[in-house]
Parts: structure tokens; sequence; C-alpha cells
């Protein structure tokens, strides 16, 4: 964690409130929310369909006054929760307390996911470290894993459990950060390797993504950001990884995968995960990347750093 600020400073709050049934769950999320538009706080609120739904109808009129996301779709990629979902929404009202809830771990969410989700709880940590801005995060006792409640409570300072609000025993982000930087596992052997210090290998790239994206029924729209992200993959490792490496493409029934592997070393936990501001000229392929793809995974280390996005068919 070199490059990040310290977590959990300043006037941020960042509780993680473990819900046992939609009443329960009910119970604790709309006072958060009523108590921040009786403040006149921006409100949003990200968080699974179904719970969306609730909660409107909870709220009644005042629903109106709070922004609603679908955290499926718009956290389909945790790596996009920072930037594209919470930032988006409290960089615009700097100078005023915001208020969000924000619910990245479901019971549905894949295992290939959870280590990304994990992160991106502790890492919150990071990017708002000093923000005037609270952020709380349902999770649900009886869908989820032990292992996930666990981390929770050392990616969040405070805990809210049955109406009881106390200090998390166990808070430690930046072991999350560390414990979910796992080795990734190999491409399978039908994956298609191409040699990064090869002449054009972005050409090479985008031209098998290409034809991987359309053989599995992707629309145009789609192949154009899978073209987009294997490009800025294959730019990165060439710019910051040594000048060598090697990516892979490959597809199963429904998702297009890419993976590349040079020797550079990500040492910023944020990078990637910062909006850029519109006079900045260089530093926004890794977030495009985090924008595009449905799920990014990293490993880095000195050795070396392997990044691995999946793309689905939408």
């Amino acid at each position: 964690m070199t490059t990040a600020p310290a977590p959990h400073t300043g006037p941020f709050t960042h509780p993680a409130l473990f819900y046992r049934g939609e009443d329960d769950y009910l119970g604790s999320v709309v006072p958060f929310i009523t108590e921040g538009l009786a403040r006149d706080e921006p409100v949003a609120v990200a968080v699974p369909a179904p719970r969306l739904a609730a909660l409107r109808a909870a709220l009644g009129p005042a629903a109106e006054r709070v922004r609603w996301l679908d955290m499926t779709r718009v956290g389909r990629n945790p790596g996009r929760i920072i930037p594209g979902v919470l930032r988006a929404f409290a960089d615009p009202h700097r100078g005023r307390r915001v208020r969000l809830v924000g619910e990245p771990i479901w019971p549905l969410r894949s295992a290939a996911e959870y280590p990304a989700c994990a992160q991106h709880e502790a890492l919150i940590n990071y990017s708002f470290a000093g923000r005037d801005v609270a952020i709380l995060c349902p999770y649900d006792v009886r869908g989820l894993s032990g292992q996930a409640l666990r981390d929770s409570e050392m990616t969040h300072p405070v805990l809210i459990d049955g109406g009881v609000e106390r200090a998390s025993d166990h808070y430690a982000p930046e072991h999350v950060v560390r414990a979910y930087n796992r080795p990734l596992p190999p491409p399978p052997a039908h994956a298609t390797p191409v040699d990064l210090s090869s002449p054009r290998p972005a050409a090479r790239l985008r031209a098998l993504a290409t034809e991987h994206a359309r053989e599995l029924g992707f629309p145009p729209d789609r192949v154009d950001e899978v073209r987009l992200v294997v490009t800025e993959l294959a730019a990165n490792s060439v710019l910051h990884g040594g000048g060598t490496g090697t990516a892979w493409l490959w597809a199963d029934r429904t998702h297009l995968f890419c993976q590349a592997s040079d020797r550079g070393h990500i040492t910023d936990p944020l990078a990637g995960r910062r909006p850029a501001a519109p006079e900045q000229p260089r530093g926004r392929g890794l977030l495009l990347v985090n924008h595009l793809a449905d799920l990014v995974r990293t490993h880095t280390t000195p050795e070396g750093t392997t990044t691995r996005v999946r793309f689905a068919h939408r």
C-alpha cells in the first residue's frame, strides 16, 4: 500500500450492516436514507434490484429524492464501483455531506468475483479517506459465506448488527488487499498466446478478440468495447511491463477472456479506480478496462503482474 492515503480518516464513515431478512434490512437502511434526506444530503442507493424495489416502496414519495442504481448492473465488475458508482455520485457534491448505500456482495456473486469484491470493500477506505461521505454496506447474514462476513469485519471500521453499532476489532483493510492479491489460474490449453514484444501485438489481440466476440454473438457495440480493452491491456504491458510479456485470448460458451502477463509491478492499490480529470492526458487505460469489462482480476508482485478480464454477452 505504497501510495494510498491512510484509511478511515476525517469525517468519512463506512459501516457494515449485518441483516437477516427483508424486515431487518428495511428497518436499518430506510432510517439511514431518511436521515440523510432530512439533512438535505445527496443520497444514492446501489443495491441488487430486488432490494431497490423494496426500499422504494418503503420510502414512498421520498424515493423521488434518491438516486437508484442496480448494483448487479453498475457493479458487475467490482473494480468499476469506486470510480463509476461511488465517486461518480459523490464527487459532484464536494462541499456537502454525501450519503450512499452500496451492496457489492450478495449471495449470487460467483467465487471468481468474490476476491475482487473483498478488495473493493477494503479500498473504499483509502479512496474516501478524509471525505465527508457516509457509505453503508449491507451484508446478508443468512445468504453469505462465513468468509465474506469475516472479511467484512476487516474492511469496515464500524459494524451494525441488530441495531447495535460497534467498532470492529478486526479492522485491517490492507490485510484484505494483500490476502486477495492471489495468483490467477493459468489460461486453458486452447487459449491463443500473443507475444507482446512482437510487432503490432495490439492489432493481433484485436483481431483475435473480434473473432471470438462475434462467434459468441456479441452485438457490435460490445465487440468495440472488447477491442478497446484488449488494446489497453497490450499497451499497458508494453509501456509499464518492461516491453515484454504474453497475452492470451480464449472463450467458453458464454464468456470471452483476455489475460496479460508482464514484468511490471502495480504499487498503487487504487490504480484504475480513480476518476480521470478532463485535463488528464494519460493514466486512463486501467480505468477504461474497469469500466468496460465484466470482471477484472489482477495479481501483482515485484516480479510481475497478471491481469485477467472477462466479458459476458449482454
